[in-house]
């Protein structure tokens, strides 16, 4: 009886082996055809681009405004983009995109989900709470995306887990966009609601609220600055509690963020001509203050709202302190993305509030590696603690 089990066994085990390598030759046959769909459409993008059909793409075929983009893509140097240098950046492109989601698998679940704070669709947060015997301070992270795009989920695991391995709880936000609604509402009925209502929240999510930074990046990062430097908009006889909530912050941490939404002021920041705008076919500001034209730019209204949104007029002594970061190349700008993104609007903040005694520290492209300040190690000093080593 042990031989023919033995047979069927051995029949088994090569019908298997023959499955998993069919199995396999069908992968890799679909890996091929799904490559070669990918190739053919790049073909595709990149001829619609090669608009004199050359074989390269010339900055005057290249969008405009996008410069910097461009020498990315344009590994040789050569003023020309070819098929192979496009198809490369965009392996290089895919290749972070997959690493991003390698280290989203790795993001801790959230305490919270998807936590209401205000009445639309967009007034939502999460939350993840620090394990302590005592209330944690709090670190709110404010996406980026130009106040029209971008989402809370874009907080970088690692700032979660160090802050919840040194015992600092954890949150982000999501806002409404300026399409729908002026900077100014964003601002103050979202983001700064939205620091309300965590404080709000504060015995039962164990949150010392005399303890909370926010910090993003770009829209994020000058979101954080205003609600450092903006005069509290707690109201102590409002008939809602969350409204009686303090907006000021312990500290603030600007990623490649702007010095003022006073956007008339950006040319003497960064140093570039009153006609920037123009020449970049710039109407971001236009449609910040709800304008069809910059003739209206000094009407009434648009001043008291300029006036509003100007972090740099509102700053004074007695602000939190502010960490800054922006390692981009201290050069003229080139592009509409170096403007929006340019180190002199760090530079602008930190001799600001070196001028009015502002605790603030800053890391540029040109700071030496021992004298860089980590952004979150300078949250934790000024809640009087210090990171889990």
């Amino acid at each position: 009886m042990a031989k023919p089990t033995l047979r069927i066994v051995v029949g088994l085990a090569v019908c298997a082996a023959a499955a998993v390598m069919l199995i396999v030759d069908g992968r890799e046959a679909e890996n091929a055809t799904e490559e070669a769909r990918r190739r053919q459409l790049a073909e595709r993008v990149f001829a619609r681009g090669d608009k004199n059909g050359d074989g390269k793409i010339t900055p005057s075929e290249f969008a405009p405004g996008w410069s910097g983009l461009f020498k990315r893509i344009d590994a040789d140097g050569d003023g020309a983009i070819s098929l192979e240098e496009n198809s490369a950046f965009n392996e290089r492109r895919a290749r972070a995109g997959r690493s991003r989601r390698d280290a989203d698998r790795d993001r801790p679940a959230p305490t919270l989900a998807d936590v209401k704070y205000g009445p639309h669709e967009r007034n939502v947060l999460d939350f993840w709470k620090a394990q302590s015997d005592k209330p944690t301070p709090l670190v709110v992270f404010i996406h980026g995306g130009g106040f029209r795009a971008g989402n809370k989920s874009a907080a970088n695991p690692v700032d979660i887990r160090k802050c919840l391995d040194s015992g600092v709880s954890f949150a982000a936000i999501n806002y409404r966009f300026r399409q729908t609604v002026p900077l100014t509402t964003i601002l103050k009925e979202d983001i700064a609601r939205a620091i309300q209502s965590l404080r709000h929240q504060s015995a039962e999510w164990n949150i010392d609220k005399a303890h909370v930074a926010a910090y993003g990046g770009s829209a994020g990062a000058g979101a954080s600055l205003w609600l450092a430097v903006h005069d509290d908009l707690a109201d102590p006889d409002s008939e809602d509690p969350v409204r009686r909530e303090s907006t000021r912050l312990s500290a603030a941490g600007m990623r490649n963020g702007q010095a003022t939404y006073d956007l008339e002021q950006w040319a003497k920041i960064i140093g570039v001509p009153e006609s920037w705008a123009e020449t970049y076919n710039f109407r971001d500001d236009l449609a910040l203050y709800g304008v069809k034209d910059r003739t209206e730019l000094a009407s009434p209204r648009v001043l008291a709202m300029r006036k509003e949104l100007d972090m740099l007029g509102f700053m004074d002594a007695g602000d939190a302190p502010v960490h800054l970061t922006n390692l981009a190349p201290n050069t003229d700008p080139k592009s509409l993305d170096a403007i929006h993104h340019h180190p002199r609007h760090s530079i602008a903040v930190k001799k600001k509030c070196d001028e009015l005694g502002i605790d603030a520290a800053i890391v540029l492209a040109a700071t030496p590696l021992t004298e860089r300040v980590d952004m979150l190690d300078f949250f934790f000093d000024k809640f009087g603690m210090r990171a889990k080593d």
